[in-house]
């Protein structure tokens, strides 16, 4: 292993030497209506890598969020899971005022900018969430909500210095 290879890893990496780099590449996203799906994705300014169909019943497309190394798949005959089922994709920005802003102006329905009551993470559902940013703005700490026209959810998470290690 290279030593860049090893400067990514934690210790418990370390500690596994036959651990491989596993990457998440693909989010599979379950959606009811394949086109209307790909013009809500396209409205985000998402770029479209692939749409292919091999007839009636199965139909592949894929996107990719602005600098992210892993895509969104959805279509036609790839998934037995309900349309909508997804909650709490996460999206990391540096800026999540820029980046809620701009959504907005591209139509989408994002959620004001929120911090959990804990503190941690987000909860499940509203109950929890408190307006406005992070106290301090930490990193991690503050959040908004969109959904796709499905009802898959989303969540911006806003990270200015990521912590040791990650």
């Amino acid at each position: 292993m290279s030593s860049t290879q090893a400067e990514g890893r934690s210790s418990a990496e370390a500690l596994e030497p036959d651990l491989m780099d596993m990457k998440l590449e693909v989010i599979l996203v379950p959606v009811d209506d394949v086109d209307r799906a790909k013009e809500f994705y396209e409205m985000l300014g998402w770029r479209l890598d692939a749409d292919f169909a091999t007839g009636e019943d199965f139909r592949v497309v894929q996107f990719t969020p602005p600098g992210s190394a892993a895509s969104i798949i959805f279509g036609k005959g790839l998934t037995s899971a309900a349309p909508g089922s997804l909650d709490g994709l996460q999206l990391t920005v540096y800026d999540i005022d820029a980046t809620r802003a701009a959504l907005v102006r591209r139509g989408a329905d994002v959620s004001e900018v929120f911090h959990d009551a804990g503190g941690v993470f987000h909860h499940a559902g509203t109950e929890a969430r408190v307006p406005g940013p992070a106290p301090d703005r930490t990193s991690y700490g503050s959040f908004a909500s969109f959904s796709d026209p499905d009802g898959n959810g989303w969540m911006l998470q806003e990270i200015k210095e990521r912590l040791p290690g990650r």
